[in-house]
């Protein structure tokens, strides 16, 4: 027996939609991507019932209204900037080195 996941208003949901269809797109991209739709994806809270690519509208947090494709229920984030550069990783704590020498000076040492 399979269980259809359903959304009920109010959930945090995840929607997708459609923003141009192949043929809307721009001609300058490489074939590969030009033959996909250019896609969105949007988390906000569910304004009513649907089950998993049914659709529905969203409310996000900025209070925009957004209408697609349930694509998931309580989404969570995973994003990544790639693996840290060892070169930059320590750019921050030396800056802030830097300017508290500086303040320093500036204000006699105090």
């Amino acid at each position: 027996m399979t269980e259809t996941k359903q959304a009920h208003a109010g959930d945090w949901v995840e929607v997708e939609c459609v923003l141009l269809e192949p043929a809307d797109r721009s001609t300058n991209l490489p074939a590969e991507t030009a033959e996909k739709p250019l896609m969105m994806w949007v988390k906000g809270f569910a304004e009513g019932q649907a089950a998993l690519g049914e659709p529905v509208t969203v409310e996000t947090m900025t209070g925009r209204k957004v209408a697609g494709k349930l694509s998931a229920i309580n989404p969570g984030y995973f994003h990544t900037f790639g693996e840290p550069i060892p070169e930059l990783v320590h750019i921050g704590k030396d800056l802030r080195a830097k300017l508290a020498a500086y303040r320093a000076s500036q204000t006699g040492g105090a």
